[in-house]
């Protein structure tokens, strides 16, 4: 196999323990709220469930582009009037700190290291659904030492739509075979496979999206299958 030259990482869940995060910031928002009686995980879980269907009319073309900011506000307001929060009865700076949550997700424990460790002889960016000021924001907070951050901004449509993977690679000058997307979700390794992309699966437990509630089980092939980024950084510099 050609060794790659850039490799791409899907960042929700597979860098950063969204689901974690998320939990804790919505458990923090409720104790403020006067609504600790609510299961702050599964607010969190109803919350992200909506995004898949909201993003689809963007992918299809259908409606014009918005930031990953702005869909998970109005999800997020969706979300809170399901579980009996009035939305006229919140403050709104509340609703924006708990929404600005996904600029400040967590890293992995072996996340920073990992990605170190390829930078070394690769070039390590971003390949996901956040905007650009979204994944520089997550990179300051979490140390995250990518090369560059290529937001869906930039190519104006979610995954897996074609265009989000060429796009990327158009900006950094290499072609899809030149590539690997490093990722935990089947769906989106298969569609960066189409695109001609090498693909790795990292494993990672509580990392599945609930708004994809038909996303195959880990059961394709991919180039490689690794529990952790370290262990792929020490598979990829030693090939």
């Amino acid at each position: 196999m050609t060794k790659p030259e850039v490799l791409f990482f899907d960042v929700l869940g597979t860098v950063v323990d969204w689901r974690g995060s998320i939990a804790a910031e919505v458990s923090s928002f409720l104790a403020r709220n006067n609504a600790a009686h609510i299961d702050a995980g599964a607010l969190a879980d109803a919350w992200v469930g909506r995004y898949d269907s909201s993003v689809e009319p963007i992918r299809r073309g259908l409606q014009s582009f918005a930031t990953l900011d702005v869909v998970n506000l109005s999800n997020l307001e969706g979300t809170l009037e399901e579980f009996g929060l009035k939305i006229s009865e919140l403050p709104h700076a509340e609703l924006v700190h708990l929404n600005q949550a996904w600029h400040r997700l967590k890293p992995w424990p072996d996340s920073v290291k990992g990605i170190s460790n390829m930078k070394e002889r690769f070039v390590v960016a971003p390949l996901s659904d956040g905007h650009t000021r979204l994944l520089v924001n997550m990179a300051k907070h979490g140390g995250l030492p990518w090369d560059t951050v290529i937001g869906a901004d930039i190519s104006r449509t979610y995954k897996p739509m074609p265009q989000a993977y060429f796009r990327a690679c158009e900006v950094l000058g290499v072609k899809p075979h030149n590539a690997m997307l490093i990722a935990a979700h089947d769906y989106d390794l298969y569609a960066a496979r189409e695109c001609g992309f090498k693909t790795a699966l990292v494993v990672r437990e509580n990392a599945q999206d609930p708004s994809k509630t038909g996303e195959p089980g880990s059961n394709e092939y991919w180039d490689f299958s690794v529990g952790n980024l370290i262990e792929l950084a020490n598979i990829l510099l030693a090939a």
